[in-house]
């Protein structure tokens, strides 16, 4: 399935025995992220449903791509994300690190998006 002893298999491992416990619903999606080493997305998803109800990442136009793999990226990235889920009046979600530490570009990208009005 992977690797566990490289890192990104460790944070496999991980993502999977967070994802056993944490599911998203219709009226509080998951909100999911993916973070590589050049770029940074998030999405809300439905696991009822199985369908991807919001999105944003650092690939698109909202941000330079001189910031698209650092904190500022990333605080682009929670606060147009947050931004699109009022637009479809979703006002709570469910965080999904996904395996990652929630330190600099996750905990940046959290932080934007609950100051842009988003609660979790």
């Amino acid at each position: 399935m992977f690797n566990k002893k490289s890192r990104n298999g460790m944070r496999q491992k991980r993502h999977l025995r967070i994802r056993k416990s944490l599911v998203g619903t219709a009226l509080r999606p998951r909100l999911s992220v993916f973070r590589s080493n050049s770029n940074i997305s998030a999405q809300l998803i439905d696991d009822v449903n199985g369908v991807t109800l919001a999105s944003a990442s650092t690939l698109e136009d909202i941000c330079d791509n001189k910031i698209a793999g650092n904190v500022k990226g990333a605080e682009v990235v929670g606060k147009t994300l947050a931004e699109r889920a009022q637009e479809k009046n979703i006002k709570s979600v469910v965080f999904d690190r996904s395996g990652y530490l929630y330190h600099g570009r996750v905990k940046a990208l959290a932080d934007a998006a609950r100051s842009a009005g988003l609660e979790f």
